[in-house]
C-alpha cells in the first residue's frame, strides 16, 4: 500500500547483528512486537499467517539470539552468550530501535512461551516502552507446568497402550531432570500427545518450504532446526524451566492480556489463570481461544488477531 512497510534487515543488538523484519499496511498504524518461543523458535518462516494483522498493526518478527538469521549471522558460538538476562536486554534494545525508526512513543509487546518470559521482564522493566503485553502459551511456574505434563503423559500412554512412551518416561523419571537428554526426550513424548491444534500448526510450519517468504530459504530452516535443537545450553534450559514469573511480583505498569489456548498442554490455562488472578496491572483481560492449544496464536491467527484488535488495539491508536 502506499504508506505500507516492508523490510527487513540487521540490527546491531546487544553486540551482535540479529535479524529483524518489518511489515505491514500503514506506517501509522500501532506496532507489534512478537517476541518468539523456542529458544531457537524463530516465526519468519510463518509470516504468512500474520497477513490479516498488517492491515491494522506494523508486524515486527525479530529473530532471537540463537535463532534464525541471527544464528547464521553469529554461528553457534553464540550459545554461550544465551541467558534469560542477556536476552531480556536484547528485547528492550529492540523495541528501542523500533521506537527510533518507526517513530513510535511506545509499542505493543506479543510473548509466546519462552518469549513471553522475555516479554514479561521486558514490561516490568521498562513499561514506559510499551502500550501493553500480551502473553500468549504464557509461561508461569514452569516446574509446575513440566510436572502436570508428565503425568498427563504418563496417563495418555497408559490409556493408549503406548509402551515405547510408558518405557521412555520412566527412565528418564519425574522432573525436576538432571541433564538435557532428559528434556529431549520428555519433549519427544510431549510431541507425541499434543493438542490437535498443535498439530496443525507444526505443519503449517512444515508447508512454509512450500510458499516461503522472501529470503528464506533451505539455509534458513537448517538454522531454524538447530537454533531449536542443537544450540540452546543445558544451564540456559536449567534457567527456563525453573522459571515461576510469580517471583518477579504481581505488578505491571502496563495493561496486560493473556490470549490462552484451552488445550494448551505446554503452559496449562489452569496455571495461566492462576497467574492472572494475581496480575495487578492498569488493564487486565484473560481471553480464551476455543481448542487453541500452545501454539494458538499459529492455530488460530485469525481469531487471535481478532482479539488483538478488539482489546489492544484501541489502547495503542494510531
Amino acid at each position: 500500500s502506499p504508506n505500507g512497510i516492508t523490510e527487513a534487515g540487521y540490527v546491531e543488538i546487544g553486540g551482535i547483528r540479529q535479524w529483524i523484519q518489518i511489515r505491514g499496511q500503514d506506517r501509522n498504524n500501532p506496532v507489534l512486537l512478537c517476541v518468539h518461543g523456542g529458544p531457537g523458535g524463530t516465526w519468519i518462516p510463518v509470516t504468512r499467517l500474520f497477513a490479516a494483522w498488517e492491515k491494522n498493526f506494523t508486524v515486527v518478527l525479530w529473530d532471537e539470539r540463537g535463532a534464525g538469521k541471527t544464528l547464521a549471522a553469529t554461528g553457534p558460538a553464540v550459545a554461550g552468550t544465551m541467558s534469560i538476562e542477556r536476552m531480556t536486554q536484547d528485547g528492550i534494545e529492540v523495541a528501542e530501535h523500533l521506537r527510533r525508526r518507526l517513530g513510535k512513543d511506545k509499542i505493543v509487546l506479543l510473548g509466546h512461551s519462552f518469549g513471553s518470559i522475555l516479554g514479561v521482564r521486558m514490561a516490568k522493566r521498562r513499561p514506559d516502552l510499551f502500550h501493553a503485553f500480551v502473553g500468549t502459551g504464557q509461561a508461569t511456574d514452569l516446574p509446575r507446568s513440566v510436572a502436570m505434563e508428565y503425568r498427563r503423559l504418563m496417563d495418555a500412554a497408559k490409556a493408549a497402550g503406548d509402551a515405547r512412551t510408558l518405557r521412555e518416561l520412566t527412565a528418564i523419571g519425574q522432573p525436576p531432570f538432571s541433564n538435557r537428554e532428559q528434556t529431549g526426550v520428555y519433549f519427544q513424548c510431549a510431541g507425541r500427545y499434543q493438542a490437535p491444534a498443535d498439530s496443525a500448526a507444526m505443519a503449517e510450519l512444515g508447508r512454509s518450504l512450500l510458499s516461503p517468504p522472501p529470503n528464506y530459504g533451505l539455509g534458513d530452516e537448517w538454522n531454524r532446526m538447530r537454533g531449536f535443537m542443537v544450540v540452546p545450553t543445558w544451564s540456559l534450559y536449567q534457567e527456563i524451566l525453573g522459571t515461576n514469573l510469580a517471583e518477579l511480583g504481581p505488578e505491571f505498569g502496563v495493561p496486560v492480556f493473556l490470549i490462552q489456548g484451552t488445550e494448551d498442554h505446554v503452559t496449562p490455562l489452569i496455571l495461566a489463570e492462576e497467574y492472572f488472578k494475581a496480575i495487578e496491572a492498569p488493564r487486565k483481560e484473560l481471553v480464551r481461544i476455543q481448542g487453541g492449544g500452545h501454539f494458538a496464536v499459529w492455530s488460530h491467527a485469525k481469531a487471535f488477531g481478532e482479539e488483538l484488535l478488539r482489546h489492544v488495539h484501541p489502547l495503542a491508536g494510531k
